[in-house]
């Protein structure tokens, strides 16, 4: 792109040359708006200072939006095979053999799959190296991740096999919400098959880690939400509370973790607002998603708890529909970029408060709880 950046910037394979935390973009699906956002996120001066950036991507299709948004230039661009790490500012590694797919299609391909993964290989293999501090994503497709033959659903679960993790939590922060999922992209009536105390215990015990380690919080509070309507109302409108929430938190308070639930959905997030609690564990996908992007709805971001790197990611899809038509609003990139790079900040081993972590040898077998049936 032609323009003068801000600073000086070049490829660059030494060492981190300042202390400022290396961002890895990965643009998403070619036919959507993540070009779009991330040109229009970046343009923010400010925000270009407080980290480097590496935006995974094609370069035809960022200038083309930077184009339609009249964006000034901001970045340099290379193969990405020439580009490892940057001094400063914003380096587009540019995969042009994708180019084919050309600025009007506005569809899912197996084209546009292809690409997308490749973009979050390329940023895998950079946090791999220990070079990228944080991985932020732009939004794909699943159509188009089938087509390319990806078996994964989402990012979320190509992170985790990428970097051999079996135990990962999808959450979500937005607004003065910070919420954590006990189930993701699955039907309701298939979590009755897999609604275990471990799925719900998992959540909980990632969330608590998170908000100490990521958010520096050092006695944070977790309220855990009810499956059932008045989380179930002592067994009246069903027992899922007693048979798995209330051991899973039993559980989690045995290995030190300050929780409280199961409380009724509709109400248990209102409490977080007011500042009750750190963080809510939700047990399905919309009970969770719902408070949030209510009350945040284009700067909610999807982070992914335990992997080995920071991982957010926008809170929207491909948009398809609007894509290509300067209509994209980029404040949920910008907040994935601005929370990745606080979370890199704060993600020295040295200053996570820590609490005594749950072993086989300090938790003893949890006896199943029974109530008895409310009498009139």
């Amino acid at each position: 792109m032609n323009g003068a950046p801000d600073q000086p910037v070049q490829a660059y394979n030494g060492p981190p040359l300042d202390r400022k935390p290396l961002i890895a973009l990965t643009m998403g699906d070619p036919a959507g708006i993540g070009a779009e956002v991330i040109v229009k996120a970046l343009s923010d001066p400010a925000l270009r200072a407080r980290a480097r950036f590496i935006v995974y991507g094609l370069q035809e299709f960022l200038c083309y939006a930077a184009d339609q948004a009249e964006v000034p230039p901001f970045w340099f661009h290379y193969p990405h095979e020439e580009v490892d790490r940057i001094e400063s500012g914003v380096v587009v590694a540019d995969f042009d053999e994708f180019s084919t797919l050309g600025p009007g299609v506005r569809r899912p391909t197996a084209e546009g799959g292809a690409a997308s993964l490749r973009f979050v290989d390329e940023a895998i293999e950079l946090a791999k190296q220990g070079s990228a501090d944080a991985i932020v994503t732009g939004p794909i497709h699943k159509i188009s991740w089938q087509m390319a033959g990806c078996k994964f659903p989402g990012h979320t679960e190509y992170l985790a096999e990428a970097f051999s993790v079996r135990r990962f939590t999808m959450a979500f922060v937005g607004g003065p919400l910070r919420v954590a999922l006990a189930s993701t992209h699955l039907g309701l009536f298939e979590l009755r098959d897999s609604f275990t105390i471990g799925r719900v215990f998992q959540p909980i015990d990632q969330l608590d880690e998170a908000l100490r380690r990521w958010f520096g919080l050092a006695n944070p509070r977790i309220a855990v939400a009810g499956l059932n309507p008045h989380a179930g109302e002592a067994g009246r409108f069903g027992d899922e509370e007693i048979r798995i929430i209330e051991p899973a938190i039993l559980m989690a308070r045995e290995a030190g973790i300050q929780v409280e639930g199961p409380f009724p959905a509709d109400t248990v997030f209102q409490k977080a607002v007011e500042g009750k609690f750190d963080g809510v564990v939700a047990m399905y996908h919309d009970q969770g998603l719902i408070p949030v992007k209510l009350l945040a709805f284009d700067t909610s971001v999807n982070v992914t708890l335990g992997l080995p790197v920071i991982r957010t990611s926008v809170d929207h899809g491909t948009a398809f529909d609007i894509a290509g038509g300067n209509r994209a609003n980029p404040g949920s990139m910008k907040a994935a970029i601005n929370l990745a790079i606080e979370l890199a900040r704060r993600n020295s081993p040295s200053e996570w408060p820590q609490r005594q972590r749950l072993t086989t040898a300090t938790v003893q077998p949890i006896k199943p709880v029974r109530t008895e049936e409310p009498t009139s």
